[in-house]
C-alpha cells in the first residue's frame, strides 16, 4: 500500500459539501484508505486573484492504486463534480480542483504527473492543511513543516468545523 498525499480546492459552490463526497468517492474508486484529513481552510484566490476565495483542504489515503491509475480516478472525481479541464482558464474559479501531492517517495516526471508536485512549496494554501495532517513527512528532501515556515500565511484563515 502507498501512502498519498492529495490537496484539494475550490470555490464554486458548496465546496466543503463537495470535499466530503469527493474523498468518499476517492476511497471507493480507488479502494483506499482515508487516513487523515485536515480542517477546512479560506484561501486568498493564486495566480488569478480576480476571483472568489477557495476553500482548501488536505487528505493522506493508502492505496494499492500505481500514481497513473490513481490520477485517472482523481480525474473521473473532478469531471463529476462539473470540472472540465480543457474548458477553464488557468488558476481560474472551478468546482473542485483535486492535486496528487506525494505517493510515498517516488519521484516522476511525466507529462501528465509529476511527483511530487512540482509548485508544493511555493502554496501556502496546500501547506497549512497539509502541515495540520502531516508536519513532519519529508517530501523532495524537505520537511512539510519547514517547507511551510518560508512561505507567507497571510489571508488563509482555519475554518470551523461543519458539525
Amino acid at each position: 500500500m502507498a501512502s498519498v498525499l492529495i490537496a484539494l480546492g475550490g470555490n464554486v459552490g458548496d465546496v466543503r459539501a463537495t470535499f466530503g463526497k469527493a474523498i468518499a468517492q476517492i476511497c471507493g474508486m480507488a479502494q483506499a484508505a482515508l487516513i487523515a484529513r485536515s480542517s477546512d481552510y479560506a484561501t486568498p484566490p493564486w495566480g488569478d486573484e480576480d476571483q472568489d476565495p477557495f476553500i482548501n483542504a488536505c487528505i493522506e489515503i493508502e492505496t494499492s492504486l500505481d500514481p497513473h491509475a490513481l490520477l485517472f480516478v482523481m480525474q473521473k472525481v473532478e469531471q463529476k463534480f462539473g470540472r472540465t479541464r480543457a474548458k477553464e482558464r488557468r488558476w481560474g474559479p472551478r468546482t473542485l480542483d483535486l492535486d496528487m501531492i506525494a505517493y510515498d517517495d517516488v519521484s516522476l516526471h511525466k507529462p501528465d504527473l509529476t511527483l511530487p508536485h512540482p509548485r508544493l512549496f511555493e502554496r501556502a494554501f496546500v501547506l497549512v492543511p497539509l502541515a495540520e495532517i502531516a508536519p513532519d513527512r519529508v517530501i523532495g528532501g524537505i520537511r512539510v513543516h519547514d517547507g511551510l515556515a518560508s512561505v507567507s500565511t497571510q489571508g488563509i484563515e482555519r475554518l470551523p468545523d461543519t458539525g
